[in-house]
Parts: structure tokens; sequence; C-alpha cells
């Protein structure tokens, strides 16, 4: 059974304004194609046929930001199956089905539940479709439907940025370009004129302009100067709807800055300048600064200074501070008030990069007059020269004047100046000065050889201000003269063979000289006239400062001679001549048959001929080895000497000796005689005990004896000597006891106490005879006056 189904879809819009018309919806019957569908029914499985319609649907327009009290109507969705009796279901699906597009189940209305924007979304793709509620069947196929977002104005253009920053060179022409700013709006462009931007200038007039349609900004007056103002604020606007009246805009802020460019020539702000200067001011001193202003900046106020012309151009130079762009007046040559006292200068300041499109606005360059005035000071003494060289002859005499130094007082006053020689350059004070004309003279001899130079240093000081006082080096060159005689070059060790034959020559000798004489050495070589024919040998000047020794016989014998001296005379060329001895000593070895030395000692002729060298080697070690263990078995002998008297540390006793036995008691008299000291009568003996044998400490000395009325105190000073001059005494400290008083005193006693015992006064004159010792004691008991005194 064929049955054909139409589905009819109802879609309304509102239109806004009247303005866009919504096309009514096209139902078409026309069959686009034919489908056989070929199945098995339920009854039997006869065949059914049924053909598909196909649904065009137009697109259709819903407005954006719908700001009405109800949701926004969309249409209807309707199918002529819709008997009214609620039993179909319509459904709708797609993009935002349910959320934004809400159908109405029953009646198939479809609303905008929400304010659509179109910027965020502009098209929708929708399915409806409607089905039997009870059996779920779909009366209809699922036909497909576009709704597009019509645009209204609603975005305003906006810029990239909140902020441009430019800048441009100041003086460029009218219309020069400066920046390009774009602002882009969001509403669509391909309908109507709700995105069509304009571009406008809201401030920065009339220096600058716009370009309506591309946004770039352009200068608007000519030659702008930076130096007048420097930055500018350009508020650019950017309107759609083709900049007509209800629009919307938006709007940027660009900072627009003037560089810099050379047009400015640099110019003193006055004309003449004044400087001073002490005449003393060493070169390089700075005087003064002047600076040229200059409006530019950077490398485009860069200045250069320089003196063009003037008097002083030659005595100041001027340099330029590459920080302040100053020039800086310095000394370049050393001033004097008494020659110039006032200079002028013409200086010249000039920018170092000029921009060739300004040039024609004038020179970039400018000058000033500079007057620079000198100061008196007193200034020290002045030399005539930088240094002095004096050469004098080193045989001059002591006190012989050999030069002068001159100088004078540089100012008007002229003071005396006294001169001295600086003795930290002359500590051997070999050299003086006149302090009163600058002569110099010689204090002590001179030696060239010793010191060829002398480097010493004068002193000129003014007499009336010591403070002022200068310097000069003098170069003192000695002079040589013929003083020392040339001698042997060094010590030469001659020999000649046994077996040389006549007319050999055995050596050469050389000859040196401390002077140095301006023509060179020139040396001659003769044997003395003793032996001007000497029968061995003979001597031959070679004409260049050496001499041969040649043999004069065929053979020579060491038993005969086994040495030969040979007196050499050497003498110079200079004035006055001088000339010296040498003696050559000739050993007669002998030699190989090519000449080669081989023994020069005539004790080797004594020796057994089968003795080699090597023997002589071996028993000369031999003999060495017997030395050294001599000389350690005499020192280990040294070493094992006697204990000391005193063994233990404990035992502190004087002079003890000990003996380890037991002594002989009192009857023992040998032991030790004491009498000796209590009787200075006594002959000294050497008494050794005779009953033991005492360990001997030191070699018994034999004293000189004490011979009769020898004194106590000489014979303790006796003893004394002869322990400090013995070597052998212990080196510990002894005590000894001379329970001995002396005689009396010839001169009695001197005591005053005795005299109470006498009647009469003392005589005591006879202690002025006593020497100046006695003179107070004489003087208190001696005349008469001395008891009333």
């Amino acid at each position: 059974m064929m049955r054909t189904y139409s589905l009819t879809v109802l879609l309304w819009s509102c239109i806004f304004n009247a303005i866009h018309m919504m096309p009514p919806l096209k139902r078409t019957n026309k069959h686009s194609h034919s489908k056989r569908i070929t199945g098995l029914s339920e009854n039997g499985g006869k065949t059914l046929h049924r053909t598909k319609r196909g649904w065009m649907w137009n697109q259709f327009f819903l407005l954006e930001e719908y700001t009405g009290p109800d949701t926004q109507y969309v249409g209807k969705l309707h199918t002529d199956q819709d008997k009214g009796d609620g039993n179909l279901k319509y459904i709708l699906t797609g993009d935002g089905a349910g959320s934004l597009f809400i159908i109405d189940e029953n009646t198939g209305d479809i609303h905008a539940a929400k304010k659509l924007d179109r910027e965020e979304k502009s098209l929708y793709v929708l399915r409806a479709k409607a089905i039997d509620r009870k059996t779920g069947r779909q009366v209809e196929p699922e036909s497909e439907f576009i709704i597009k977002i019509h645009d209204i104005n609603d975005n305003e253009p906006k810029f990239a940025k909140d902020l441009y920053t430019a800048s441009i060179p100041e003086m460029s022409g009218v219309g020069t370009s400066v920046i390009q700013v774009t602002a882009t709006d969001a509403d669509d462009a391909n309908y109507g004129n709700s995105a069509k931007v304009v571009y406008s200038i809201l401030q920065g007039q009339p220096y600058f302009s716009v370009d309506p349609e591309t946004g770039i900004i352009k200068t608007a007056l000519p030659e702008m100067s930076r130096e007048n103002r420097e930055q500018y604020q350009v508020v650019i606007q950017a309107k759609d709807m083709g900049g007509q009246m209800g629009g919307l805009s938006g709007t940027t802020t660009v900072n627009i800055t003037l560089t810099d460019v050379n047009n400015n020539p640099p110019r003193f702000p006055q004309s003449t300048y004044q400087f001073s200067s002490p005449e003393s001011a060493p070169p390089g001193t700075p005087l003064g600064r002047i600076k040229a202003n200059d409006p530019d900046v950077g490398e485009n106020a860069e200045i250069e200074y320089s003196i063009s012309n003037g008097d002083g151009s030659d005595m100041f130079d001027i340099i330029t501070d590459k920080d302040t762009q100053e020039g800086i007046i310095t000394v370049k040559k050393r001033l004097d008030f008494e020659n110039k006292m006032l200079y002028t200068l013409r200086v010249e300041a000039i920018n170092i990069h000029p921009d060739p499109r300004f040039l024609q606005l004038g020179p970039f360059k400018d000058t000033a007059l500079v007057k620079i005035s000198v100061e008196d000071i007193d200034e020290p003494p002045v030399f005539s020269r930088p240094w002095y060289l004096i050469e004098v002859d080193e045989d001059a005499k002591e006190g012989s004047i050999i030069g002068q130094v001159l100088a004078r007082d540089p100012d008007t006053t002229m003071n005396a100046i006294k001169y001295s020689v600086d003795r930290h350059t002359d500590l051997d004070r070999i050299f003086n000065i006149y302090s009163g004309n600058g002569s110099l003279f010689i204090s002590k001899s001179l030696d060239r050889e010793e010191t060829p130079w002398h480097n010493i240093t004068v002193i000129a000081t003014e007499i009336n201000n010591p403070k002022q006082s200068s310097q000069i080096p003098v170069f003192i060159r000695i002079l040589d003269i013929n003083d020392h005689a040339p001698e042997f070059a060094k010590y030469y060790e001659t020999f000649v063979c046994e077996n040389a034959k006549a007319g050999q020559l055995i050596q050469t000798v050389s000859a040196v000289d401390k002077d140095e004489p301006p023509r060179g050495h020139r040396f001659f070589f003769e044997l003395v006239p003793e032996f001007a024919v000497h029968p061995n040998f003979s001597i031959v000047d070679n004409k260049d400062n050496t001499a041969g020794i040649m043999t004069r016989r065929n053979g020579y014998s060491r038993s005969k001679m086994s040495m030969y001296l040979l007196p050499i005379i050497i003498f110079d060329n200079d004035y006055p001549i001088q000339s010296s001895t040498g003696t050559l000593t000739i050993r007669v070895c002998a030699c190989d048959s090519r000449g080669n030395m081989q023994s020069c000692n005539a004790e080797a002729l004594l020796l057994p001929a089968g003795l080699s060298t090597g023997a002589l080697v071996a028993i000369l070690l031999c003999i060495i080895i017997l030395l050294v263990l001599v000389v350690l078995f005499m020192a280990l002998k040294r070493q094992r000497k006697k204990e000391p008297l005193i063994i233990s540390k404990d035992d502190i006793r004087d002079n003890i000796v000990t003996y380890n036995d037991e002594g002989g008691g009192e009857e023992d008299t040998q032991a030790f005689d004491i009498g000796t000291l209590r009787n200075p009568e006594a002959r000294e003996e050497s008494k050794m005990r005779r009953d033991v044998i005492p360990e001997t400490i030191f070699q018994i000395r034999r004293t000189v004896p004490i011979w009769e009325n020898i004194d106590i105190q000489d014979f303790i000073h006796r003893r004394l000597k002869e322990n400090d001059l013995d070597p052998s005494a212990p080196p510990y400290d002894s005590l000894a006891t001379y329970a001995y008083e002396g005689n009396d005193s010839i001169a009695n006693s001197l005591s005053s106490l005795e005299s109470l015992t006498t009647e009469g006064n003392q005589d005591y004159d006879y202690l002025s005879d006593w020497g100046p010792r006695f003179k107070k004691l004489a003087d208190m008991y001696g005349g008469e006056d001395s008891d009333r005194d």
C-alpha cells in the first residue's frame, strides 16, 4: 500500500523596524528523486513502495541583542499529519537546541530563550522532526534549516594599543608620516556600515593630521623645532557607521617626540674672557674654562675648541672636555713675567658633526677673545745651561779649577746667588765649588782607571731667600794619561819539551794596559838587556800586541835544569812611555813524539820505570787513609779523659779530691799541708801521699817558690794569676781560706783613738808628703789653725 506524507513547517520572523522581510517558507512538491524501498511486510512479505520528498529550507534571520520583555519568536514547526489531537510530538535538535532555542512539543512554536550575539556566533544549524507519541515512530524524516543572526551596530571600534609612541626629526616637512594607527570593529563588515571605521584627530592640531581612511598620522606644520617644543600628545578617534551620527567610536593616544638635528651653531655667551696665571705655572696647568652654548643635544652638540690666532698661541693650549663640552685653557710653555705680561688669544668653537641640510643657516662655529695676564712671583735661580760637561786630566793637581757654572736670578730684583755641591752626589768630597762665582775645583786626586766619570749636582740658592734654589747636573769626565805600565794579560804556564828543536814556538804572550790611549794600544816586547842574547830562548814581536817565545837550541834536560826564568820587558808607545818587566817561568817537561806534555817533575826521574800513574794514586790514597785513622784515634783518646772532680750533682763540697779510701787518721800528716797557707815563708814543695796512689785529676804544676819577705797579698795575686793562666786548672769555683794577718804598717795607726793617750799636740805635717790622696786629711789635721777652724 502506497501512502504519501507531507510535512509543512511554518517559520515566522519578527522584523525589527520593518527593514528586512523574512522570506516565506517555500514548500516544494517537486520530487528530487524517487527511491523505491523494498521490504517484507508483516502480511506475508508483500513489497511496499514509498516515495521520499526532499525539502529545501531557505536561510532565515534573527535579530541579535533582542531586549524585548518576552522571548523572541523564531517560527513554527508543523506537519499536515498533525490533527490537533496532541498525538504528535515536535523535536528540535542542533546548535543551541534546548538552551538557546526552545520548541513547544505540542504546537511546534520555536522561541529564542536568550539574547544572541552575532560576534560570538553568527550562524546556527538546526534539525526538526515530528514523531508519534504512542508508537514513537517518526512521522516525517528529519529536516535541517539554518538561522542566521542578523547584525546590529553594537561594537565600537578598538585600537590595537591604548598608547602609541612615535618620533620624528625636527624641521621635517609638512606631510611627513609619523606613525599609522589601526582600529578594528567586531561588527559585520559585509552588512551595512556597522564596521566601516573613519579616523579623525581630537587633540594635536594644528601640528599633526591623520588620514581618515588609513589612520596615518602626518606633520601639519613646517619646521617644527625641538628646541621650542619636544613632546606632543595626539588623540586619534575611530568611528564606525562611516563617521555618521549615531556611530560608535573609540580613541587612542599617540606620544610624539621630536628628535634633534644639528640645526643650531655654537655661540659664546660673551665675546671676551679674562684669565691670569702665575709665571711659575708648569706646562699643563689649567687656567680656566670657556663654553659655547649649543641648543642641540647628543653628538649634534659636540664642540671642538681651538686657538685660531693670537700672540699667545705658542704659549697656551686649549682642550675640549667631552663630558661638559667646555674648552679648558692650559699652559703650554713656561711663562716669564719679565719677558711678557699679557697674552691675547682668539678661541674658536666649531660643531664636529654638521648637517649638510642646514648649512645654509650659517657657519656652525663661533669665536671669542681670551686675555691672559701673567703674575710675577719670586723665582729660583736659572742656570745658563740645562747641564754642564767638564773634562779634566786625571793628573790634575788638588785645588785646580776645572770649570765654572753660572746662574742668575730671573726676577727684577736680581738677588745674589751662592753655589754649593750636593754632597749626596759627591760622598767622597772629591770636588768643591766657590760659593761666590761657581768655580769648581778638585779637593782630592783623581784616578780615571778607578772612576772614569763623576756625576755631581750643583745647587744655586738665593742669598736673601734660601727657599728659592735650583739644581743642575754636572758631568765630569776624567781624561786618561799614560800612568800605567803594560803587563802580561794573564799568568802563563809555559813549558818546553826535552826533545824540542831550535826555532820552535813554545808560547805566545800578550799584554794589557789600564790606560786607554786615544789611538789605541801598541805594545812592544823585548828581553831585558842582561839577556838580550839569551842562549836558550828568544822573543819575537808579532807587531800585533803579542810576542812569541822561541827555542834557540836543540834539546833540554830536566836533570840539569828543570825550570828557566825569562824576564821580558813590555812597554807602550804613549807619552810618557811606560814599561814593566814580566818574568816568564818555563818548565822543562817530558813530551811524546807529537809534543804533548807527559811529566814536568824532576822527581819523576827517580821513580822506577815500571811504576804507573795508577800505582802512584793508590799509594797516595793509602797514605791519606792512614792519616785519617790516626786523627780519629787521637780524637777518641782525647774524649776518654778522666772524670771530673765532682762526680754527682749532689756533691757540692768545694775542691774535694775523692780517693775512695779511708784516711790515715790524725797521725796522717802527709795528706795535705795547710801550713803553707798560714806561713808565707814556707817553701813550696809537691808532697804526695805515700800510703795510697790518688787518681790524677790534672797535671801537677811546678810553682815558683815564694821567697822571704814576700807579702801575703802578692802571694794571693800570684796564685790567682797562675790559676788564670793554667790551662789544666779546674773550671769550677774553689774557695781557699788564708787565715793569715800581715805585718804591721810602717806608717803605724792613723786612728785618733790612740791620740788620747799622748799628751800635747800631735804633728801631722807629714801627711802633706803622702801625695794628693791624703790632701784632704792633711788639711784637716795639719797646720796650726786646724784646731781653731
